[in-house]
């Protein structure tokens, strides 16, 4: 017999003639994958693929795939085999194993060469943890499920029949997805084990109410649950619910309507609205016993329900020996809400980042365009009146303001405009949906968007105000849904379409709506992260008027965009080909602040007034432009990295700097008796002007020193770079007064504003960083070398007066 030459097979040659015969001698069924599976004794292996990417231009990469997945029951993976060639040693492919294991909620992970095996058991309950074995010692599907039972705590025999009841399955073929699986069986393991409070976290578009389907299903079928109630506060929820995703349970599901109490089914659903009320008589969830049901499904648990005092909350409260299962893509926590006191840590979390990841959600581009009056504020003139004659409070308005407390039509119309170049340069028949602050914004857009479209003038449905006040608007919200219904194109709204609303072919959001909610942020961003190719939807697009995008830099916010690009006034809306191609690495990391330089924020009117009693003030007669373009992308390390950032309103930044300032005599004074010139920064930041902007108004400004900035801007003086200012001080032999290590820390500090800027040498800390942590620690530095910290202190001063003494003396 000829030995077999182990290092000349390829990866697919040792996972056919050694790995597959060593997985049949341990007991294993092999199973082709997509084939379908037959069971024996409750055994089954499958090969193949763990979640498949969807293959588009803006997705980089190719589906996940383990070699083997081992099952002891087709919902429970135990399992995963990465197989590497034999040149690599027989552990090289276990963090790829270990991943794959994470992701499918499988108890084992195991890498081989050909030569064994190396498995990792990440119960804990090996000892050791991971261990060798040769071909023949692959334990057998029996061995590992004890192991399984254990770890879950699913030894007794009703706990396992729940584990192993099937998933629903059709003529169609249709199976949850892998993180619907693990989502599923961990909230079937937590009510085997006896938890009546549990909490799911999945992206918006990543089938939460089918994951909640298959739950219901298997636990029903079981004859664990018997009577179950699904809860949501949109009437469109629940009937999409009936119609698509619970629709197998037929004849035994009701939908409670009319205030009529039916006790003859089994699934129930409902609106809260229509089972609640403040009148008693509208409270009709009271007519069934309290403990008519076994479960209670609550959608968008992160709405009413979360609010201990809430009439939603009385529901739950009411039906509290029922387990309560929660559903939401954005857990609310806030100091009169939360969803995790209530429901506890979620037992399983599929996030918008890892659905991008996988492919299941569609990655998308940012367009973000600022205006003028966005980002620098608008003021009126005194005595300046509104176009209804009424006296507008003369102060500055910014971005908050727009739309709340003052209205300019034109900006309404620059964004109206914007919009319609975008859809006729890709596609006019683009389901999309512009968020604005409120109902008298939403019907302004649609006023503004049907000026400029001239199929809206045929077809009074393509441009369509969808609120909560029109009814019209909202009989059309069925159709803006309906993947085969064109009309509705676009829909213009405040609040109605921001949750729950699965419109999956909607390719562009436009948000002309300020949003300071990560939770509010992350369901407008869900309503088109469905992705759908037999309709050419493979990514979505969002163009931003008020930096609602600067969220992205939140710790909180999972899922970044494949580009966000920034036109110039003269460039297309449309980001050209090949913009998503990540930049360079950056030094350092965006902050919400650096997201948008320029946008303005100010303060919100809405707090003048509360209701409908709001000041608002109508302006037709100003203005607006676009002001800040800026193109960003992501690196590899998922960082915002910024190119081909312009301002092109250098005349209204010197404007506004010599109203900060006044006349060039009285900056220079202010500069030389500020103790920390940071205050200055932030005074700036704070009007407005951050010092990007200023930066990014002078060509070629990087080694350009805060202060040149401002007096070159605001008083035409000649800039000097920090290089020039440092050797100014050199040349004048300004160091010849101090002696030894005082001089060399100096002459450090010196160096340190050539590179950085007048900052660095004010922080303290500039003190711990080489070649200053030469000289000993920040104290021993000041009070060893200098004789105290306020010696230490002026002698900075005296440093920054000297690179200024061309200007200030």
């Amino acid at each position: 017999m000829v030995e077999l030459d182990k290092k000349s097979l390829t990866e697919r040659d040792i996972c056919t003639k050694l790995i597959t015969p060593a997985i049949q001698r341990a007991g294993w069924l092999l199973h082709q994958f997509r084939e379908e599976v037959k069971l024996t004794d409750g055994r089954v292996m499958v090969r193949g693929q763990i979640a498949a990417r969807i293959k588009n231009p803006d997705t980089k990469g190719g589906p996940k795939r383990a070699d083997y997945v081992l099952y002891a029951h087709p919902n429970v993976p135990l399992a995963v085999i990465e197989a590497k060639q034999n040149r690599f040693s027989v552990g090289h492919g276990m963090q790829q194993a270990l991943a794959y294991a994470e992701m499918l909620d499988a108890p084992f992970a195991i890498s081989s060469n050909g030569d064994g095996f190396l498995l990792h058991d990440r119960t804990g309950l090996s000892n050791p943890i991971e261990r060798e074995l040769t071909l023949e010692q692959l334990p057998g599907w029996g061995e590992l499920w004890q192991l399984y039972q254990r770890w879950k705590g699913l030894a007794e025999a009703e706990a396992l029949k729940l584990v192993e009841q099937p998933y629903f399955t059709d003529a169609s073929g249709r199976e949850p997805r892998y993180y619907q699986k693990v989502a599923i069986n961990r909230a079937i393991e937590a009510i085997a084990k006896g938890q009546d409070r549990i909490l799911l976290v999945m992206a918006t578009g990543t089938g939460k109410t089918y994951t909640a389907f298959q739950i219901i299903w298997r636990l029903w079928k079981a004859k664990k649950k018997k009577r179950i109630l699904f809860l949501a506060d949109r009437n469109i929820l629940v009937d999409q619910t009936m119609q698509q995703d619970f629709a197998p349970f037929g004849e035994v599901m009701h939908k409670i309507t009319n205030r009529e109490v039916k006790k003859n089914y089994e699934v129930y659903l409902a609106l809260y609205q229509a089972v609640t009320g403040q009148e008693e008589w509208k409270q009709i969830y009271r007519q069934f016993p309290a403990d008519f049901f076994d479960l209670v499904v609550v959608d968008e648990c992160h709405r009413g329900s979360a609010v201990d005092d809430s009439a939603w909350r009385e529901v739950l409260d009411y039906f509290q020996h029922a387990t309560h299962l929660g559903l939401t893509a954005t857990p609310r926590e806030t100091k009169d809400a939360s969803t995790k006191t209530y429901f506890g840590e979620p037992v399983y979390t599929y996030s918008l980042k890892q659905g991008i990841e996988d492919g299941f959600l569609a990655p998308y581009k940012v367009i973000r365009i600022v205006s003028d009056v966005d980002a620098l504020g608008y003021t009126p003139e005194k005595g300046k009146r509104d176009k209804h004659g009424k006296l507008i409070e003369q102060r500055q308005y910014n971005t908050k303001d727009f739309d709340r407390g003052l209205v300019l039509k034109k900006r309404t119309e620059l964004v109206a405009g914007r919009v319609w170049e975008y859809l006729k340069a890709t596609d006019p028949m683009a389901k999309t949906i512009v968020f604005c602050d409120d109902q008298d914004h939403a019907e302004r857009m649609r006023q503004a968007l049907v000026q400029l479209i001239p199929a809206a003038a045929k077809n009074r449905r393509y441009v369509m105000r969808i609120t909560g006040d029109d009814t019209e608007g909202k009989a059309q919200l069925s159709y803006f849904i309906d993947n085969d219904e064109p009309y509705p194109v676009i829909a213009t709204t405040s609040k109605l379409l921001t949750t729950g609303v699965d419109a999956k072919t909607c390719k562009l959001i436009v948000l002309d709506q300020t949003i300071n909610s990560m939770t509010e942020f992350k369901q407008i961003i869900g309503r088109g992260t469905r992705i759908r190719e037999d309709y050419q939807k493979l990514y979505f697009t969002i163009m931003d008027f008020k930096g609602a995008t600067r969220l992205f830099a939140d710790p909180q916010f999972d899922g970044e965009p494949v580009i966000i690009y920034e036109p110039k006034p003269t460039d297309s809306v449309v980001p050209p080909e090949g913009a998503g191609t990540a930049a360079a690495p950056s030094d350092g990391e965006e902050t919400s602040e650096s997201i948008l330089p320029g946008l303005t924020t100010g303060s919100d009117t809405s707090a003048q007034t509360t209701g409908e009693g709001r000041i608002k003030y109508y302006v037709d007669d100003v203005e607006v432009r676009t002001a800040i373009e800026r193109s960003q992308y992501l690196d590899a390390d998922g960082k915002l990295i910024s190119e081909d950032f312009r301002v092109y309103l250098q005349g209204e930044i010197k404007k506004s700097l010599r109203g900060q300032f006044g006349s060039l005599t009285e900056f220079l004074r202010r500069w030389d008796q500020t103790e920390r010139k940071q205050a200055i920064i932030d005074e700036l930041k704070a009007q407005g002007l951050p010092i990007d902007v200023l930066r990014q108004a002078v060509p070629n400004s990087a080694g350009f020193d805060v202060f040149d900035l401002i007096a070159h801007i605001a008083f035409d003086q000649r800039p000097l770079t920090r290089q020039e200012r440092a050797n100014a001080v050199k040349k004048r032999n300004y160091f010849a007064k101090y002696g030894g290590q005082a001089r060399a820390v100096l002459e450090a500090l010196l160096d340190k504003y050539a590179d950085h800027g007048i900052t660095d040498i004010e922080d303290p800390k500039v003190l711990e960083l080489p070649p200053l942590d030469r000289y000993g620690t920040k104290s021993q530095i000041r009070r060893g070398i200098f004789g105290g910290a306020e010696a230490y202190a002026r002698a900075v001063t005296e440093l920054e007066r000297a690179l200024y003494a061309d200007m200030t003396a």
